[in-house]
């Protein structure tokens, strides 16, 4: 009886043991049904039964343990989930795990690499599920492990890469969706066709879609924005047997992923604990130079220029007509055939991603000198570089062929030496060194030119119809047109009045409207501005930017003469109780949308780089159609494709729209503009001004209170109330997340205008977390909007709107 007692106590023991001692495993005798989780043993990570998104099947995944998201890093049934609660995860004798249904029926199963006597399955704290013997805890002698099939996630520790002896490859692959884990369109993989480098595949056919480049040594060469990081180590391993990616943190106590989205995305995520939500602090592709070959064969794409395509030294576009159409995808071809002898020479490139090299060969021995030599001697090759960049330079990289996916990125320190014919190196070498004298020359000359123009402008200033040169193709107007135009600059035609002067309505005898700008007299401003803005915008095009008609200099007046917008100004209507409900959220977002392409235009598209420096809603103009139309251009400067920053002593514009930088220390650039931008989309969304902006919880302008309301979950309190009806919910949070991104407190956190662009018009984007904005706190404020009860009337271009207020 004794020991009877003794045996179910030793039994019960083991049991209890057992118990304690399992809870990261699962053994032939426990395993884990819906309801039920394992936990790694440092509490990290945890394994169970899951729906994703709004989905109701089930499926076995993993996620992080303390992070109340709960969202899965590897999902184990991807294709086949249950429909029910009934499933049960096991591991049989020999080391196989299996879901089971409610039926017995096994819907997944993991394979083996050799035989287990006690076999188990263990969760470690990296998030691995590992498959051993019960005593082993090293992943490298596992039977099996679902680091070894990676799904939308990169866990740090997992490898993408490929095993050369058994040819298994490790890559992600996106979810169809948020609420759907099986296998999506696109695949992230490093690709050892040729010297190894990262590419996102879309489909069975496998199209590129983003393509990462190689690693160089310090940087994946389409990704520099690795470098340095504080976050995370990369590591690239490379032998006979097996090439892999692998990363590491740096502070492990902050989880980190990396997950291809369903829309073909490389995203690097962190936790933030006190927002506790996931922010975005690298991406892949954010603007349409991330496109795979956007420029075609020989072409270089740099997100700056406009176009954004290029052909390289040396070589001219394919077909020419596609090619100005805007169809970059034949690229370029050469100027010159090749001698395919030590005749033809190598024009030297740095600050680029490397092209594809799919079709290379590599090797690490080789000087650089040896690697010109080689490629020299065969007629198909068309490049060559470093392998790798550290302490100078090593190793050989040939290229074969077309090179294709080139772009510009000053972040990388890496040389590339593209073959050239002689003659066409000759050329392009005597032209540096003309560029080089020029540098010098040309602001002087330019100086010069409008100079002369100034002076031939007023030695001509009577003469109608006359063109104030064949290259601006401006037309003069005389003074006698203007007065009988705008009825002798009646006040019942003034339609405004600025730093600049008043603004007439008027009609030409052509039956044109116009809009009339008059210089003040006495205004030394006005007159500073008005030769700026003549010399500034004389030739820019554009559907979003209002057009100058011409000027007039006659008897001792000057004024500019613009085309008419019927509907005022956009703030007309979005700071008025009255009006602003007829700007639905549909014609806000297409304003919003509108005025980032008129300002991508000035920074980008057109011939001169132009920052506007006085944005604002009372600047932007409405046509009959409500468009958008930027004007006023007093203020603005043209400035060079190499001057990220300029500084002036004298900081005009309106204080509400001004950057931190410009304001304070008279700094300005792109980015000036760019906070500008996010003010005036916050401005559209709340149909509040930003300095005039009051809450009765705090003393912060639009901007703090935007930020507070985002920072806190709750930003759609920011829409105006009239929007309610009308609006699109994503449309609104993602308005609001890129105009908090626009009004970071720092340049180098805004984003670029194309990236605004590309941002707003892309739903599928995802969008990196904003900084806080460079916001004040303002007091004591003399202006407030205030609203009368009654009947509301006013005009919106030929039609009047009358609405009913309550008192």
């Amino acid at each position: 009886m004794e020991e009877l007692k003794l045996y179910f106590f030793c039994s019960t023991l083991l049991s209890l043991l057992t118990f304690c001692t399992s809870v990261d495993t699962i053994t032939t005798d426990h395993p884990i049904t819906d309801g039920t989780t394992i936990v790694s043993a440092g509490g990290i990570f945890e394994l169970g039964f899951f729906s994703p998104g709004n989905s109701k099947n089930r499926y076995v995944g993993i996620w992080y343990s303390k992070i109340p998201t709960k969202d899965a890093v590897w999902v184990a049934n991807r294709q086949t989930p249950l429909n029910n609660t009934s499933g049960k995860l096991m591991i049989k004798d020999n080391g196989i795990l299996v879901l089971l249904d409610g039926s017995n029926e096994e819907i997944w199963s993991s394979n083996s690499s050799k035989s287990l006597k006690n076999p188990v399955a263990r969760l470690s704290d990296t998030g691995n599920l590992v498959v051993a013997e019960i005593n082993e805890h090293n992943s490298e002698n596992s039977a099996w492990q679902s680091f070894d099939y990676p799904g939308n996630t990169l866990l740090p520790g997992m490898k993408v890469g490929k095993n050369l002896a058994t040819g298994h490859a490790w890559s992600l692959t996106s979810w169809k969706s948020p609420d759907d884990p099986a296998l999506g369109e696109y695949t992230d993989m490093l690709d050892v066709n040729g010297f190894p480098q990262f590419i996102v595949f879309k489909g069975a056919n496998k199209s590129v879609i983003t393509r990462y480049g190689p690693w160089n040594g310090q940087i994946i060469t389409g990704s520099p924005y690795n470098k340095n990081n504080s976050i995370f180590t990369i590591e690239i391993f490379m032998d006979e047997t097996e090439i892999y990616y692998k990363y590491e943190l740096k502070d492990h106590s902050v989880p980190t992923r990396s997950v291809l989205t369903p829309f073909g995305a490389n995203q690097r995520l962190i936790w933030i604990e006190r927002s506790q939500s996931w922010s975005v602090f690298l991406t892949g592709q954010t603007d349409n130079c991330g496109h795979y070959a956007l420029c075609g064969a020989f072409g270089k794409c740099n997100i700056n220029n406009s176009p954004p395509c290029d052909c390289l030294k040396g070589f001219i576009p394919k077909y020419p007509k596609e090619w100005d159409a805007a169809d970059w995808s034949n690229g370029c071809t050469r100027k010159t055939q090749l001698e395919c002898g030590d005749g033809d020479r190598f024009l030297k490139y740095t600050g680029i991603k490397l092209p594809d090299t799919r079709q290379s060969w590599f090797n690490g021995s080789i000087s650089l000198e040896e690697c010109k030599r080689l490629c020299l001697k065969s007629c198909n090759c068309s490049a060559y570089s470093n392998l790798d960049v550290r302490n100078g330079g090593s190793g050989c990289l040939l290229w074969f062929g077309d090179l294709k996916d080139i772009r510009e990125f000053n972040e990388i320190d890496q040389y590339l030496y593209v073959r050239v014919a002689a003659s066409d190196y000759d050329i392009h070498q005597s032209r540096e060194k003309k560029h080089e004298v020029m540098e010098i020359v040309i602001p002087t000359i330019s100086g010069i030119l409008i100079l002369s123009f100034l002076v031939w402008l007023a030695l001509h200033r009577k003469k109608r119809g006359a063109k104030i040169d064949k290259d601006l193709d401006l037309p003069l107007f005389s003074l006698e047109s203007v007065i009988s135009a705008t009825n002798n600059f009646s006040s019942a035609n003034l339609i405004g009045e600025g730093g600049f002067g008043p603004v007439y309505k008027g009609m030409l005898l052509t039956g044109t409207q116009v809009a009339v700008k008059k210089l003040s007299e006495n205004s030394d401003q006005g007159a500073q501005e008005w030769k700026n803005e003549v010399i500034t915008i004389a030739k820019l095009q554009h559907r979003n930017l209002v057009t100058l008609l011409g000027c007039c200099v006659d008897g001792g007046q000057r004024m500019l003469i613009y085309e008419f917008m019927p509907n005022n100004s956009l703030d007309y209507f979005i700071f008025e109780e009255c009006k602003k409900r007829i700007l639905t959220w549909q014609k806000r977002f297409e304003i919003a949308v509108g005025i980032s392409r008129g300002l991508l235009y000035l920074h980008q598209d057109s011939r001169f780089k132009i920052i506007h420096r006085d944005l604002k809603a009372s600047n932007i103009l409405l046509d009959a159609e409500l468009n958008p139309k930027i004007s006023d251009f007093g203020l603005a400067r043209i400035v060079g494709e190499d001057d990220a920053i300029a500084k002036t002593k004298r900081v005009v514009g309106t204080y509400g729209y001004m950057s931190p930088e410009y304001a304070v220390n008279g700094n300005f650039s792109v980015k000036s503009d760019v906070f500008s931008l996010g003010v005036i989309l916050l401005e559209l969304i709340s149909g509040r001004k930003n300095r005039t902006f009051r809450h009765l919880d705090h003393h912060h302008n639009l901007l703090g209170h935007a930020w507070l309301l985002w920072d806190g979950g709750e930003p759609l309190k920011l829409m105006d109330n009239f929007l309610t009806e009308t609006h699109v919910k994503s449309q609104v949070l993602r308005c609001i997340h890129v105009a908090l991104l626009c009004v970071s407190k720092l340049p180098e956190d805004r984003p670029t205008i194309a990236s605004v662009v590309f941002m707003l018009e892309n739903e599928e984007v995802v969008l990196p977390n904003p900084k806080e904005p460079g916001f004040f706190i303002e007091r004591n404020l003399t202006e407030a909007s205030s609203t009368n009860g009654g009947i509301c009337s006013f005009e919106i271009a030929n039609m009047t709107f009358s609405t009913l207020e309550a008192r």
